[in-house]
């Protein structure tokens, strides 16, 4: 009996010296992989699912009146250039960076701190590499709002932990039958293993989403203590705020530990996955925990925004790392509107053709087919909202007013909503004026006006609406193909010429 509590010693300590030697190969890898994606494109899967998640905690924010509104975001491809920005460590992270870019601010001082932040993390490697290692410790969930999840505990069905403690009591006597007989007692702790698994995996499968949100808290908490470790005074308020917060889950942290994360592929995972299973140990813990999570919520909702802001703004610092030409904006609160960029570029463009243009009146572009216009459109909104949201603008200057931002531009009909493309037209601008607020200017971008009706009536249409924009508190640019508009608008609108070669 002796040698074979010494064979399971021996084996034991095998398996966690094992387990230790996996873990600090697998943070070599980690730090290699770190290194190497910063300031690169980042390579991630992007479903369905997983767009509707990372929308989630922007939904809860919204704003109809100053936010970038769909179809906006749908005519600039805004998923791409948020898939191209996206070098976050966590999901916290990329739901809150998601939230930033559809929501521009017009406080000097919100972006004032967040390029603070972006600039620290740009030239402090060490620092940033050591929140980087901790922050990638909590991970991404596939198709899960981690904000979501935290905000529907109420829809958890609750239940009692009797049931499993009488399980595990029923296994016990059965493994107590085998000295008596072995034959009844096989029997009845197969049985007895074969209804606990059973039940386990009913109920895991009840709150498998909402599992693996508690397991992804226990990380988030023992990444708040590594942040708040690492002692880095640039990040100090925030670092301060999340350990002060996180003190509330004491409680919550030592029932959640009982809590197995999913099986790593080692030798130890496997045998501690086998053995919760049985005994159903995180399903009562689960049980236990799940009512101080309901009572912290808000608490929680705090520490995730600090923590996605640090993440975003990481994440930030590689875009600007990977973008040829980055500026910090200089943004100004006006009676008149204006916009002064150089050499301002597309950030999706390979090798692209940079311009310069300063106005602070309405602009019609004309050209021929090819020649640039709409993507000249596109660069000119897609920095102004990266200027008012992660404080960047891909130029070399760029210096405007705070604008609230708005587009028509890539639209089709609406055949399941029996409207035709001028219907979609016509009720998209008709959003846009709906949105023009007396103090806060707009910067509005449309791409061939009305092209869904006749000559005749679009140019006499479209002359009127772009000059109701030039009269309002609106900096318009309007790309068209009709030059009668050039000599309606002259008075109005600058006029600009694209060419190709």
């Amino acid at each position: 009996m002796i040698n074979i509590l010494i064979g399971i010693a021996v084996v034991m300590v095998g398996l966690f010296i094992k387990n230790q030697y996996d873990k600090k190969n697998a943070e070599r890898r980690l730090m290699a992989r770190l290194k190497r994606e910063w300031g690169d494109v980042p390579e991630e899967e992007y479903t369905q699912e997983k767009m509707a998640s990372l929308r989630v905690y922007y939904d809860t924010k919204r704003s109809e009146a100053f936010d970038i509104d769909d179809i906006t975001w749908h005519d600039l491809d805004m998923n791409q250039i948020y898939m191209t920005i996206n070098n976050t460590s966590c999901a916290i992270g990329e739901e809150y960076l998601y939230a930033i870019l559809r929501k521009p601010s017009f406080s000097a001082e919100e972006l004032k701190e967040r390029n603070r932040l972006i600039e620290f993390f740009q030239n402090h490697t060490e620092e940033r590499l050591a929140m980087q290692k901790s922050l990638v410790k909590m991970g991404k969930i596939k198709s899960i709002s981690v904000f979501e999840y935290i905000n529907r505990l109420d829809d958890v069905k609750k239940e009692s932990n009797l049931k499993h403690y009488f399980m595990i009591l029923l296994l016990a006597a059965s493994i107590g039958l085998l000295f008596v007989n072995v034959g009844l007692g096989v029997l009845v702790m197969i049985t007895c293993l074969g209804y606990n698994l059973f039940q386990y995996f009913k109920r895991k499968g009840e709150i498998e989403a909402y599992f693996s949100v508690v397991r992804y808290i226990v990380r988030w908490l023992e990444t708040v203590k590594q942040l708040h470790a690492l002692d880095i005074c640039e990040i100090s308020e925030y670092s301060d705020r999340l350990h002060h917060a996180a003190k509330e889950f004491n409680g919550f942290r030592r029932g959640a530990r009982m809590i197995q994360n999913p099986a790593s592929g080692s030798i130890l995972d496997f045998v501690l996955d086998n053995i919760y299973m049985i005994l159903h140990i995180d399903l009562i813990s689960f049980n236990r925990i799940i009512k101080l999570l309901e009572k912290k919520r808000e608490i929680l909702n705090q520490m995730f925004e600090d923590i996605g802001l640090l993440d975003s703004m990481i994440s930030v610092a590689s875009f600007r790392v990977l973008m040829e030409d980055t500026c910090v904006p200089e943004l100004l609160q006006t009676d008149r509107p204006f916009l002064e960029v150089e050499d301002v570029y597309h950030p999706m463009i390979e090798n692209p053709v940079k311009n310069t243009i300063s106005t602070s009146k309405c602009v019609l572009l004309t050209g021929s087919n090819a020649s640039g216009k709409s993507t000249f459109l596109k660069t000119l909104a897609i920095n102004a909202i990266l200027a008012q949201t992660i404080s960047t603008s891909v130029s070399r200057r760029y210096k405007a007013s705070f604008f609230t931002i708005a587009s028509s531009m890539a639209l089709a009909d609406n055949l399941t909503g029996n409207e035709s493309y001028y219907i979609v037209e016509i009720k998209s601008l008709k959003r846009i004026m709906d949105r023009i607020d007396k103090k806060i200017p707009m910067l509005c971008f449309v791409d061939e006006v009305l092209r869904g009706t006749n000559t005749l009536e679009r140019i006499a249409a479209s002359s009127q609406i772009l000059h109701t924009f030039s009269c309002m508190n609106v900096l318009s640019f309007a790309a068209t193909h009709d030059i009668e508009l050039t000599f309606i608008l002259e008075s109005s609108y600058a006029n600009y010429h694209f060419q190709e070669e």
